[in-house]
C-alpha cells in the first residue's frame, strides 16, 4: 500500500491553551560538610537561578514557569486558549477562515467566534487569531477540532483540521448527610475534599434551598466570621465540613402530606481558586433527603421548659396529628414507666375529638421530675377506637433536670 502524500499547505495552524504559569522552586538535594560530597551539592543549589537567596532550601520559587504541556483541566474551571493561523508563504492568501468545535461524549459546542466573519486575506507573515474561552461542565475526554480554509493556488477552497485531545477530571468530592429533626428541620452535612494534584482554596461554599425550605448556615461564629477563619486553604487530599439548617416553608410545615413530600433540598454551589488565582466553580445536582415515615399519627412535643428543677412539675404541649386517610378517634392514656424519671400528672384515658386527616391538635399536658440528669419523656399512649390498637411513644424528647 503506498502511503499517503504529504500535503502542504500556504498557512501554518498554532494552538496554545492559555492557563496561569507556575512557580519554579530548586531540586533541594544538601548534605553535611563533612559528608563525602563536601560543600558540592550546597554550593550547587546556592548558584541554582531559580532558588531564593539566603533561603535555598526552603523550596520558594521566584521564577514563573509557563506552561510546558496541556496540563490537567478540571470540571467547572474555564478552558481558554488561543488559536493563530499564519502565512508562511512569499505571497497572500485568500479567504482564510478559522473555525474551532469542542466534542464531548455527549455534545459538539461550536467555540471560536470567527465563523461569523468573512474570510479574510492574509498578507505575507500576517496572522488572523481568535481566543475561545469555555466554561467546562462535563466530565471525561474532550477534543478540540481546529479546522482552517483557504484559497489556494488553483483557486480552489483548500482545508486541514487538527485535533487536540484532554480529559477532564474530578476537582471535588462532595460528600453529604441528612438529619431530620423532631421539629421538622434539616440539617445537612456536606464534606468537600480536594481531590486535584495542588492546593486550593475554597472561596465559597454555599446552599441555594429549593422552594420548599428556608436555609440558614451554622458556619460562621459571628455574621462574618467564619469558623474556618480568613481563608479556607485544602492540600491534596484534605477536606472540611459545612453544616446547614433548612426548614421548611410556614405552607409546607402546616399540611403533613406536603411535609412528608418535600425531598428537594437544594443544591451546594462551591466556587474555589487554584494555582495564582484561577477561578472554577462547581454545582452539585439537586440533592435529596430520605423523608420520615409518620405513619397513621404523629406526636411531638412543643413547648418545653429550657430549665427545670427535680420535683417541680412543668407544663408542655403534646401535639398530636393524623397523617392517615380517615378520621380518627383516640383516647390518651399517660403511662409512668417503673424505670422513668418522669412522673405523670393529671388524667389519663382521656377521649379526644375525631380527627380529620391532615388535621392536628395540641393537649396539655403535666409531667413531675423525681430525678436529676437528663430524662426521656415516655409512657403517653394513643388508643384508636376503630382499630382497637394502640400506638405508644416513648423517648420522643428528651430533657434535662437539674
Amino acid at each position: 500500500m503506498d502511503p499517503k502524500e504529504v500535503v502542504e499547505h500556504l498557512v501554518a495552524l498554532k494552538v496554545m491553551r492559555l492557563t496561569k504559569p507556575a512557580l519554579v522552586s530548586p531540586k533541594i538535594v544538601t548534605c553535611d560538610s563533612k559528608d563525602l560530597p563536601g560543600n558540592i551539592l550546597n554550593n550547587y543549589l546556592k548558584d541554582d537561578a531559580t532558588s531564593v537567596t539566603q533561603m535555598e532550601t526552603l523550596a520558594a520559587g521566584q521564577f514563573l514557569l509557563l506552561p510546558q504541556s496541556f496540563g490537567n483541566i478540571y470540571l467547572g474551571e474555564t478552558f481558554s486558549c488561543y488559536v493563530c493561523v499564519h502565512n508562511e508563504t512569499n505571497q497572500p492568501v485568500q479567504s482564510v477562515s478559522i473555525k474551532a468545535d469542542l466534542q464531548t461524549n455527549s455534545q459538539r459546542i461550536l467555540l471560536t467566534t470567527q465563523q461569523n466573519l468573512a474570510p479574510t486575506m492574509l498578507d505575507v507573515d500576517e496572522t488572523l487569531s481568535d481566543v475561545i474561552h469555555h466554561e467546562v461542565k462535563d466530565l471525561g475526554t474532550h477534543i478540540l477540532v481546529c479546522e482552517v480554509t483557504y484559497m489556494s493556488n488553483y483557486n480552489t477552497l483548500a482545508s486541514f483540521r487538527k485535533f487536540f485531545k484532554f480529559e477532564v477530571m474530578k476537582p471535588l468530592d462532595v460528600k453529604t448527610k441528612f438529619y431530620n429533626a423532631e421539629s421538622d428541620d434539616v440539617y445537612l452535612e456536606a464534606q468537600v475534599q480536594n481531590i486535584t494534584s495542588g492546593p486550593i482554596i475554597l472561596e465559597q461554599v454555599s446552599l441555594e434551598s429549593s422552594q420548599q425550605f428556608n436555609v440558614k448556615s451554622l458556619n460562621e461564629i459571628d455574621e462574618s466570621i467564619s469558623v474556618f477563619g480568613d481563608v479556607t486553604l485544602l492540600q491534596p487530599q484534605e477536606s472540611c465540613q459545612y453544616l446547614y439548617c433548612l426548614s421548611p416553608r410556614e405552607n409546607i410545615s402546616k399540611e403533613i402530606k406536603l411535609l412528608a413530600a418535600a425531598k428537594n433540598i437544594g443544591k451546594l454551589d462551591i466556587v474555589w481558586r487554584s494555582n495564582l488565582g484561577e477561578k472554577g466553580r462547581l454545582q452539585t445536582s439537586q440533592l435529596q433527603r430520605m423523608t420520615p415515615d409518620y405513619g397513621e399519627i404523629r406526636v411531638t412535643f412543643e413547648r418545653l421548659p429550657n430549665k427545670l428543677f427535680v420535683e417541680e412539675p412543668f407544663d408542655f404541649q403534646c401535639k398530636i396529628v393524623n397523617a392517615s386517610e380517615r378520621t380518627l378517634d383516640l383516647i390518651l392514656k399517660l403511662r409512668s414507666l417503673q424505670d422513668s424519671s418522669l412522673l405523670w400528672c393529671g388524667t389519663s384515658n382521656k377521649k379526644l375529638g375525631p380527627l380529620e386527616p391532615g388535621k392536628s391538635f395540641c393537649v396539655n399536658l403535666t409531667a413531675l421530675p423525681i430525678n436529676t440528669g437528663l430524662c426521656n419523656i415516655s409512657g403517653v399512649s394513643l388508643l384508636d377506637l376503630f382499630l382497637k390498637r394502640t400506638y405508644d411513644y416513648d423517648d420522643v424528647a428528651s430533657i434535662y433536670v437539674h
